[in-house]
């Protein structure tokens, strides 16, 4: 099962890139094949909805020339898909708000002069896993609709998410709970 994680956090050694390690740890031991891609390490505009990728629906591109272009191929060629962000504003955070934009306009070929084109990333899987300050409920549910929408949207299949709460920062946010619903999601996830 070829993986393609998108890590989305500017602080390398937070809180989510501390529950992607026992996470993809698990997959790996599963036999998932993962790529790995720190989405703040790269170099990702906005979408500029010039709909410049709508011009050949056989394919998943953009025409603004950034890091994007080897990040939708590897988009293309995953079975999973899996989304690794902290919560900003009950939604993602900037570089990973520019990479959902842009891969829904790259993949879905329904905005420019065919209306009714392919949604390339369709039966794909897609799941998120995310960390928040308030409760899951409140802090990380606006975070996962939108993921559901984007998925219907895309025809993407939606297969979960883990959200993870610290309440302060004077006490540790890793403990053996957390590290062991991160080896189960991701257990989950496999074929």
């Amino acid at each position: 099962m070829k993986t393609l994680i998108l890590f989305g956090s500017p602080r390398k050694k937070g809180n989510t890139a501390a529950l992607l390690k026992p996470f993809m740890d698990e997959l790996q031991k599963g036999g998932a094949e993962i790529i790995y891609y720190d989405v703040y390490e790269k170099r990702i505009e906005g979408c500029r909805a010039c709909l410049g990728c709508q011009k050949d629906p056989s394919r998943m591109y953009c025409v603004v020339q950034d890091d994007m272009q080897p990040l939708l191929a590897a988009m293309a060629a995953a079975d999973l898909i899996v989304y690794a962000a902290p919560v900003y504003i009950w939604s993602a955070p900037a570089p990973v708000k520019a990479v959902i934009d842009r891969s829904v306009y790259a993949s879905c070929k329904y905005y420019g002069d065919a209306p009714h084109g392919p949604a390339l990333l369709r039966g794909k899987r897609l799941a998120l896993l995310t960390t928040c300050g308030y409760p899951v409920e409140k802090g990380a549910d606006l975070f996962a609709e939108m993921m559901r929408r984007y998925c219907r949207h895309c025809g993407l299949s939606w297969v979960g998410m883990l959200a993870e709460r610290q309440r302060n920062l004077k006490e540790p946010f890793m403990d053996a709970e957390k590290e062991a619903h991160a080896r189960d999601f991701a257990a989950s996830l496999l074929p």
